[in-house]
């Protein structure tokens, strides 16, 4: 038994942007006396609170720029900008699920983008 009955819409959000959004269901909640924070709400904000090293803007912008590289799609390029890999095999393993590998050339291509951000 499911409690939706249809998926809407989908979209791929990094930690960063996803941090801005429950900024402001913070700030709603602590306006209003009445209403607390919930234990999952509460450990999602403290999640992305760590764990996003970027602005939401820089985010946004490298998933941008990863996306123009061959294989790179969407998911991935959000998987990378939300990680910030420093080397080789740090990158390696956002890809261990694909069928395919990259090569060395590929790999660097995409760490020196993210040097550039983190």
């Amino acid at each position: 038994m499911t409690i939706f009955k249809e998926k809407v819409d989908e979209e791929y959000l990094t930690a960063s942007e996803v941090k801005a959004e429950l900024a402001e269901v913070e700030e709603k909640r602590a306006a209003d006396e009445d209403r607390e924070l919930r234990y999952e709400l509460a450990r999602a904000i403290e999640h992305v609170n760590r764990f996003a090293l970027l602005d939401p803007k820089e985010a946004r912008e490298l998933v941008g720029r990863l996306e123009e590289l061959d294989k790179v799609n969407e998911q991935t390029a959000h998987k990378v900008a939300d990680l910030l890999p420093r080397d080789r095999h740090e990158l390696r393993s956002v890809y261990a699920q694909e069928r395919y590998s990259l090569s060395g050339e590929e790999l660097d291509a995409i760490l020196d983008i993210v040097a550039e951000y983190a």
